[in-house]
């Protein structure tokens, strides 16, 4: 038994510090766990992924909002196109969120995303999104991403859900390794503008 010495509301809390101890040390150990463990519970707004539409539309309503942000050493630019829309529960959306490349190198991100209020996260189903794939802008590149999603016609039906009336979907893009494909691109095209040494015209 974990804390045998303890007692009552010292080993209650205890114990849950515990818990998050180890959550915390399993996130940074193992991300897929992680990653598992978000999708199953609903922890830090995470949401689910469905491959169609909702069956069901109601007629009341729920505001999205959109939010962008970038990792201290990601250097694109990064914001939603709207910021805000509103939709029927059940009915699909289509957002797009605008990523710009302002450097002179290729550069890979990968999208982290939340749903708050946090309870809302179970309910909140994407479709297709950006975030499932690593991006490649070229230097100099702006691309528009889209993301399609319906939030669950449930909602109305969970004890704490049912009580928001505003989600807000947020994105961190973090800079990531580029594929081998674009490293080799990048490669070939420096042996293009390259001149070999013995290639140069003398005449």
């Amino acid at each position: 038994m974990l804390f045998p010495r303890l007692t009552g509301a010292n080993r209650t809390l205890a114990q849950t510090v515990a818990v998050v101890a180890v959550m915390v040390g399993l996130a940074f150990a193992s991300v897929p766990f992680y990653s598992w463990f978000c999708r199953v519970t609903g922890f830090s707004g995470y949401t689910n992924v469905a491959s169609t539409g909702s069956d069901t539309i109601l007629d009341q309503t729920i505001k999205v909002r959109f939010d962008a942000s970038l990792d201290r050493d990601m250097p694109w630019t990064f914001k939603p196109v709207q910021r805000e829309m509103t939709l029927r529960l059940g009915e699909t959306g289509l957002a797009f969120y605008e990523a710009h490349n302002p450097t002179d190198r290729p550069v890979s991100g990968q999208a982290a995303y939340n749903v708050t209020p946090y309870e809302a996260g179970g309910f909140f189903d994407k479709i297709e999104c950006f975030c499932f794939t690593e991006q490649t802008l070229q230097p100099g590149e702006t691309v528009q991403m889209p993301v399609s999603f319906f939030v669950d016609p449930a909602i109305i039906e969970d004890r704490d859900a049912k009580y928001v009336h505003t989600i807000t979907l947020g994105y961190t893009f973090y800079e990531i390794d580029p594929p081998e494909t674009t490293q080799q691109a990048s490669a070939d095209a420096n042996l293009l503008t390259t001149a070999p040494a013995n290639a140069i015209d003398t005449n």
